[in-house]
This record gives structure tokens, sequence and C-alpha cells, in this order.
């Protein structure tokens, strides 16, 4: 998991992570800006009334004139009914910018999730990734959808108010002016706390997203073992711990919001006075007086909206910078400028030409200057003792990783030159870990090729023995559920080499791929497994020594170094270190025995 720290509490920051929207906004700068008319004008329409007030106190109820009352009326009312025109305009194209901006937003940062490499994924928790994608998500569209609007559109208003505010009596005017300083001051200072608090209480909901997500998807180890209250205790700490960092954040919207209640009405009351002895000294009428009044009360929801609005900002500020630590991770495996389709035979010539490979950040090597030739047609088998880089090594053969030296070529071809959608086409893998998706089981085993028929998908599933699918309630209809719980470890495995083997590619990957499957069941998946094997170039990670005797040769990895390579009969008798790690990790005394005699185990499967 990554550990996030909160952004630099200055504005520049601020800014320059909310201007990360403006790609996004673009394309609905029509729509923005008739929201941002209609928000605008419908508040402008608000100052009819003010501004009529004067005339009305000062003619038609100074004369007792009551038909000079009717167009001056009538005219507010047409500014009222104009007012819920443009709310009206206002809301609509909103809501639709709004919507299509969270859209494109969504889909972009699911693009780029799918698009990052697995170097990236091993280091960042799914909680606080999914956090992002939803919450920061929803931050944004809510802010883009309102808050931004009147953050402007208020700030434009005190602007234009404190203008004529000034014109209808600038001694008064300035004094108003004046008042709102110790406003913007703490204000600033305020916003700064709450933004900080905004970021950290962002970051501990991905970390409790992580939580909840690790205890559904564990849930029958944690049951098996009785830790329910133990991973409960470890989720409630980091709730109450959310809690806190809440609160903290609740107390300083309460002081926000409390400095902008409370100078409105210190405004108010220095209009009272001000404006009382202006009025006794003759410097203002008692009509030029209401109008102030009035024109001030305009003020009052702009400047109380503008502390929920400046700390939506930050909100969003911040969901802003998170959301760009994913759009900002470097694309370290991806298409070569060079990168053309290039011709791979069925099947291809595999070669590791002196490989090294470490993970970044990371200690030592994994990999180094590993030499390895696997002809077309031929099946090497993989093995090595726990941590000695096999899985590491197939990994490289689809770019799940790049090698960091020498380098991976089919067919004379590096790897890293050919497009990622050729090569991942031509290269197919089956992980130890089998993966499932909540889709159907035709869906999961065609996931790779979804144009195969059904014919294909029928001999894909009598290879890897999965033919269990026709038992299940809807047959290749029947929806496996999230992670394939509602299936076996060994129907899962079956159904993700069902997966590799569909279409026979080029190379095919096995990371121990029946390590799930008991005796019996690993029998007849090897035995169909050999006509597969026979037309393809394939590497497979080995554990066992059945598994082992599927091979037509054999590679033994030590320390992340190939140091012996040739048939299993004969690695078993020349090479002790074969033999010892073959006899400790299987168990089968017979086999080993009967390769140190030169016994003849074709009849068991061996080349």
């Amino acid at each position: 998991m990554t550990e996030t720290a909160a952004p630099p509490d200055d504005s520049r920051g601020r800014l320059s992570a909310l201007a990360r929207l403006l790609p996004f906004a673009r394309p609905y700068r029509g729509l923005i800006a008739l929201t941002f008319t209609g928000a605008l004008l419908a508040t402008l329409a608000q100052l009819a009334v003010p501004l009529l007030t004067p005339a009305i106190v000062e003619g038609p109820i100074a004369s007792g004139d009551r038909g000079a009352l009717v167009p001056l009326l009538g005219l507010a009312l047409l500014f009222g009914v104009a007012e819920a025109a443009l709310f009206f305009l206002r809301r609509w194209a909103m809501n639709i910018s709004s919507l299509q901006l969270e859209r494109d937003l969504r889909d972009t940062l699911y693009q780029r999730l799918q698009r990052l490499p697995v170097a990236f994924h091993d280091h960042w928790s799914s909680g606080q990734l999914l956090s992002r994608a939803t919450s920061d998500v929803s931050t944004i569209r809510r802010f883009i959808g309102f808050g931004a609007v009147f953050l402007v559109v208020n700030l434009l208003t005190c602007v234009v108010v404190g203008v004529l505010l000034v014109l209808t009596w600038w001694p008064l005017g300035i004094a108003v002016l004046a008042t709102t300083l110790p406003l913007v001051f703490f204000g600033m200072r305020l916003e700064k706390q709450y933004n900080v608090e905004s970021r950290l209480i962002q970051d501990e909901q991905g970390e409790l997203a992580t939580d909840v997500e690790e205890a559904v998807q564990g849930i029958r180890v944690v049951k098996s073992l009785g830790r329910s209250r133990m991973v409960f205790g470890r989720y409630d700490r980091k709730a109450l711990r959310l809690r806190d960092l809440e609160l903290g954040r609740v107390r300083t919207l309460a002081l926000i919001w409390c400095l902008f209640e409370f100078q409105p009405q210190i405004t108010l009351a220095v209009i009272l006075v001000g404006g009382a002895l202006a009025v006794s000294s003759g410097a203002l009428t008692v009509g030029g007086l209401i109008g102030f009044v009035a024109l001030f009360t305009v003020l009052l929801w702009p400047i109380l909206s503008l502390g929920f609005l400046l700390a939506q900002a930050q909100e969003t500020a911040s969901a802003c910078d998170r959301i760009g630590e994913l759009l900002d991770a470097p694309l370290t495996v991806r298409d070569s400028p060079g990168a053309r389709p290039a011709a791979v035979a069925t099947p291809a010539r595999l070669r590791f030409e002196h490989v090294g490979f470490r993970f970044p950040g990371a200690g030592g090597p994994v990999l180094t200057d590993v030499d390895l030739e696997v002809e077309p047609g031929e099946t090497m088998a993989l093995v090595g003792a726990t941590g000695s880089g096999k899985t590491t090594m197939t990994a490289l053969v689809a770019r799940l990783y790049d090698v960091t030296g020498g380098r991976v070529t089919l067919d004379g071809h590096d790897v890293r030159d050919l497009p990622l959608a050729q090569l991942r086409t031509v290269v197919a893998t089956a992980f130890e870990e089998a993966t499932l998706f909540s889709m159907s089981v035709r869906e999961n085993v065609t996931l790779g090729r979804p144009d195969a028929g059904d014919d294909e998908v029928a001999e894909a599933l009598r290879v890897a023995q999965a033919d269990f699918v026709h038992d299940l309630p809807w047959g290749l209809d029947t929806r496996v559920g999230e992670q394939g719980l509602s299936l076996s470890g060994g129907q899962r495995q079956r159904l993700a080499l069902a997966r590799a083997v569909l279409g026979r590619p080029s190379v095919l990957v096995l990371d121990d791929p029946l390590s799930a499957l008991d005796v019996h069941t690993e029998a007849l998946v090897e035995r169909a497994l050999r006509d597969v094997l026979a037309e393809t170039t394939a590497l497979v990670v080995a554990h066992r020594a059945s598994t082992v005797l599927l091979a037509d040769r054999v590679a033994l990895l030590e320390d992340g170094r190939i140091t012996a390579v040739g048939r299993h009969t004969d690695l078993l008798a020349q090479v002790p270190a074969y033999r010892a790690l073959l006899s400790s990790e299987s168990g089968l005394a017979g086999s080993l025995d009967a390769g140190r005699a030169g016994t003849d185990l074709s009849g068991v499967g061996c080349p």
C-alpha cells in the first residue's frame, strides 16, 4: 500500500489541483458557460427589488400615488419570473454537464487503472483505488455541479453589490468593505486547515475500504480461524480514527460557518448605526438607507455560502490530488514508439537472452543473466525453490513486467517491440491463483477470445477436464459469483486453464496450473494437456514430478540463475540439486529411484 501525505496547503497547489478538471470540462464548455450565465443572471435579478426600493419609498409611497406603484411592482414581478426561468435553465445545464463530466472522469480513471503496470498494483491497496474511483469522483461531480458555479457567481455578486453599495453612499460602502478584511484573513487560515483534514479523511476512507474488502474476500479464512473479533477490532480502530478525523473537520467547518455567520451581523450593525447618523445629518435619505440595507441583504447568502463553498473547493482539490496520483503514475509497460505487428508463428520460438530483473525500489536482483531457449512446439518445465524467480520469469513473457536487463524474444522479435495487444494474444497465461470474475462460465472462459465458437469452448473445457460446468444450474450461462467463490479451488483452476488453452496460442505459460487438483483429476488433465502442449510452445512452472513429466526438457532455476537444462531423467541422475529439490517437494521416491537407475519413464509420461 502506498503511503500518501497531505498536499501543501497553499492556494497555488489547490488551484493547480483543480486545474486538472479543465481537460474534462472542455467538451462541455458550452453547457458550463450556460450554467454560469444562468446562475449569475438569476442572482443579479435579485437586485431588482433593492434597486427599486428607494424609488418606491421616495416616490409613490411618499406621495401617496398608488397608481404609480403598479408599473414598479410589475417590473419587480417580471424580474422574479426571469429569476425562476434562469434558475430552471441553470439546473438543467448544470446537471447535464456535471454528470457527463463525472462519467468521462470515471472512464478515464478506470482505463488508467487498466493500463497501469502490475508493479503499480503491487504497491497500492485496492481500497485506496476504490475510494478514488468512487467517492473522490463523486466529490468532484458535486463541486462541478454546484460548488464551482456558485463560488464564482457569489464572488462576482459580492463585487457587484460592493460597487453598488459604494455608489449608493461611499463612506458607508467603504466601511462595509473594511469589515470583510478580518473575514478574508481568518477564513484563509481555516480553509488551509480544512484542506489538510480533508486529505487525511479521504486517505483513511481508503484504508477502511481496504479492510472491508479484505474481510469480505477472506471471510472463509476469518471464520475458519475464529478471528472475527480480531478482524473487527482492527476495522473498529480505523473507524474510530476516521470518526476522530471527521469530528476535527466538523469543528473546523463549524468555525468557518461561525465566522461567516458572525461577520454579516457586525456589518449590518455598522450599516444601521452609520446609516442612522447619515440620515439624521441629511447626508442620506430614508429611501437611500432602506435601499442600502436591501442591497446588503442580497449579500447575506453569498457571504454565508462562501464558507462551505470554499470548504468544498478544498475537499475537491484533495480529491483531484488523489486522482492525479493515479493519472500521473508512469506507464512503465506500454507500446514502444516503434511497436509494429510482426509475424509470430504458432508455435513460436521463445528465448531469454541475458535477462536480468529487479523490482523497483527492491534490494538485489530477482533474475541475473538468464539464458534459456524453448524450441517451437517444445514444453519447458521451470523448477526451483520458493523465491528463486520462477513466477517472475514467466511474467516477463507477456510483459506483465519488463526486463531490466537483456531481452525476451518470440521468433527473434523483442517482446517490447510488439504491440501489447498482439503480444497478449499470442501468449496465454494460466496463473497458480486462478482468478474468475462475476460473470458466466462462458464469459470467464472466453475472456481472452470473445469470438471463440462453441466447439472451441467445448474443446478447451475438455482439455482442462472442466466438464463439471454442464452440471451447473444453467450450464455455461451460470454466473460463478465474485472471485468464483461458489466453485472449489480445483474447479476454478480448471476454468482458468481452459481460458489459457482456448484458441491454441503461440506460447502457453502455465504457472503451476495443477496445484489445486486431486491426483485423479490431475492425471486426466495431464493426459488431455499433452495434446495441447504438442502444438504450442510452453513454459511450465512445476513444483512436483508429475508436472515435470509433461515437459520435453527441464530448466533448474537457483537464486535467479539457470544452473542446469536437460531432460528430466538426465537431470535426475546427474544434478544433485535437482534431485534434492524434486525429492523434497514431491516425495516421489519411486520416481527418483527409477530416474537414478535410468529406468524408462515413458509409461508415466516422461518424454
